[in-house]
């Protein structure tokens, strides 16, 4: 990866802290994306530490907001004339119905727009790496909560009925059909667009939630796998050769797998890449 330029969401902890300490050890340049600029700068010494020849930035922003979100990719764009790999990872659950500064359910912002918007905001500059031969790659996490998930679009912000695994599995279910349908828009442009499931991992995830979801989930935590295990699927997509010019899948323990039968419904794409672009005022 010397020579890459990589950028990762969610980097300050977890999946994507390992994810980015990955890249950096096998040489990448690696921005890392995060809210808390203390957090920010920690997970930014720690992986100078472990790496010490890998160029490391960092980047503020809640990517639950979109104007927030506009003004990370401009500040990516200025810094990064190529981009190599980008890695949408940043995510949570919440167990109480929030709306965003944009008026939209919180995580659904979260964990599903913001991969779309980011994305779209930066393709230009991966369309440029890729016509210098550089092949680079997006990578959605996803899960395997989308197998449960549903596209309701009559209620996507879950103004009739919210649950916190119901809004979750929703949003990762739009990780995965954001990630065919992008895949087929870029087809024959060197851009590659893949998804994944990291496994069911130890890190933050739902330590902001209560009731009985938050606590079945701090008795099961103890139990998973670690956020370097959980790590392992993101970085071969992001990282592997036998990967070049494989694009439109969905991966589950470094292997291809058939993601749910919603997923994979073209018309149901298509629905919601419109319904996307509009929520985030894009027209492509």
């Amino acid at each position: 990866m010397r020579g890459r330029v990589c950028l990762v969401t969610g980097a300050t902890g977890g999946i994507g802290y390992e994810t980015a300490l990955g890249l950096a050890r096998l040489g990448a340049r690696v921005g890392l994306v995060g809210r808390d600029a203390d957090k920010l700068a920690r997970s930014a010494e720690q992986i100078r530490a472990a790496a010490p020849e890998a160029q490391i930035d960092t980047y503020r922003a809640d990517l639950s907001s979109q104007a927030e979100i506009r003004r990370l990719a401009a500040e990516v764009r200025a810094a990064y004339p190529h981009l190599h790999v980008l890695v949408n990872n940043a995510g949570a659950i919440f167990d109480r119905r929030e709306t965003t500064v944009d008026g939209i359910e919180r995580t659904w912002a979260l964990d599903h727009l913001g991969y779309v918007l980011l994305t779209l905001e930066l393709l230009d500059t991966m369309a440029v790496t890729a016509g210098s031969g550089g092949k680079p790659r997006i990578v959605n996490v996803a899960s395997a909560a989308h197998y449960r998930g549903h596209i309701d679009f009559a209620d996507l912000s879950g103004v009739k009925s919210f649950g916190p695994m119901r809004a979750y599995s929703q949003a990762k279910l739009g990780n995965v059909l954001f990630t065919y349908a992008l895949a087929r828009r870029v087809s024959g442009r060197g851009i590659t667009v893949n998804c994944l499931h990291p496994g069911v991992v130890q890190t933050g995830f739902a330590t902001n939630t209560g009731g009985l979801f938050g606590t079945a989930w701090s008795l099961i935590r103890p139990f998973l796998i670690s956020p370097e295990k959980g790590a392992r699927t993101s970085l071969h997509v992001a990282t592997a050769p036998e990967l070049d010019g494989v694009t439109g899948r969905y991966f589950s323990h470094g292997k291809p797998k058939t993601s749910s039968s919603e997923s994979r419904d073209e018309a149901v794409q298509e629905r919601l890449w419109r319904v996307s672009l509009d929520q985030v005022g894009r027209d492509a």
